[in-house]
């Protein structure tokens, strides 16, 4: 299929070499509000350059949009995407406020067209045998489960980016931007959250109208507890970090290793399990330098939203699931503001 990319910033060549290796899959097109950008990234990977989203819809070649823009801009060239027809594949957060997510959703359910929101950590396999473990009972009662990402952003992460450490266009900070992956694993796993209290701070850097540095108290709907803690404000870096903790079984994942996997009735897979997925082969993800990020899991997940497409089913990761992240995130963000527990808001 063809895709157009909009947005040619920095996560728009992750999209654009998961695509590459896709047989099948061609990027036509791209759109950038700086001319200068959209003819550069156009010459590099060989596709026609626009400058403005009417002109790019009115490409009849583009069949699936790819939204690489500042978060809080999301919304502005979706929705016209999905009404144009084009199937939609966004980046994370799909929006950074709940409202907005929805606006998105419910644009592409009245096109009937293919939404997906970026999430690529639940395709990694380890993540995805975490899951599998979950659905089959191997836990036993969920007593904990927590996420954990600190990391680390030099100030020119911020004050070089037009839009990075704003309210309007990044929506937050160390969890908006960078936790979200392991906040949605977190949710993939322990379902909802019934409530959350939460702290907030700028700890590390200057100039930011949001968070680097967080921690949310979580009650789940299931009865476990959790917590949450996210920051940009913490050298060098360390793996992101989700634990799912229960009375037969625990396991905690480090990016796309297993640094810890047991459970009261072992069987003979799982010591292969520990083999496979042991630290060492961990990529480090972008705990220190956001362009060591890899593009796999968008090429898994990409793959995913093409065989939605084939299949006439919703893609693993619909509208509604990349909003449940932000729902969370917010209340962590209310919480922290007014001082008191906050509920997460609904989507489904």
């Amino acid at each position: 299929m063809k895709f157009g990319i909009v947005g040619t910033g920095l996560i728009a060549e992750f999209h654009a070499r998961a695509i590459g290796e896709i047989p099948g899959a061609t990027i036509v097109a791209c759109l950038d509000a700086v001319p200068e950008r959209a003819r550069s990234f156009g010459a590099k990977h060989g596709c026609r350059a626009y400058g403005d989203l009417p002109s790019f819809l009115a490409d009849p070649e583009i069949e699936i949009v790819n939204v690489c823009s500042p978060s809080g801009a999301h919304l502005e060239s979706a929705i016209p995407a999905a009404e144009s027809g084009r199937h939609l594949i966004v980046e994370k957060p799909l929006e950074i406020t709940v409202e907005r997510c929805m606006r998105i959703v419910e644009a592409a359910d009245r096109a009937r067209v293919v939404l997906s929101g970026i999430f690529p950590s639940r395709f990694f396999e380890a993540a995805r045998t975490v899951k599998e473990a979950l659905d089959s009972g191997r836990f036993g009662k969920l007593t904990m489960g927590s996420a954990y990402v600190k990391w680390w952003r030099e100030q020119s992460y911020y004050s070089g980016s037009g839009w990075k450490g704003t309210k309007a266009m990044d929506g937050g900070g160390a969890l908006m931007n960078q936790s979200i992956h392991a906040v949605d694993l977190l949710l993939w796993y322990m379902g909802k959250v019934k409530r959350v209290s939460a702290f907030t701070g700028v700890a590390g850097h200057t100039g930011l109208e949001i968070e680097d540095n967080a921690t949310a108290a979580l009650e789940f709907e299931c009865g476990a507890l959790g917590a949450v803690q996210g920051s940009t404000a913490v050298w060098p870096g360390f793996l992101k970090r989700v634990e799912v903790l229960g009375t037969e079984g625990s396991a905690i994942l480090e990016e796309e290793s297993l640094a810890f996997w047991r459970f009261v009735r072992e069987v003979p897979a799982d010591e292969e399990t520990r083999a496979r997925f042991a630290s060492s082969t961990s990529t480090g993800g972008g705990a220190s330098d956001p362009s060591a990020i890899g593009h796999r899991g968008h090429r898994l997940q990409i793959e995913d939203v093409l065989g939605a497409i084939r299949e006439g089913r919703r893609p693993s990761v619909d509208g509604i699931e990349a909003t449940r992240a932000v729902a969370l995130i917010q209340a962590v963000y209310e919480s922290a503001e007014t001082g008191r527990p906050a509920v997460p808001a609904d989507p489904a």
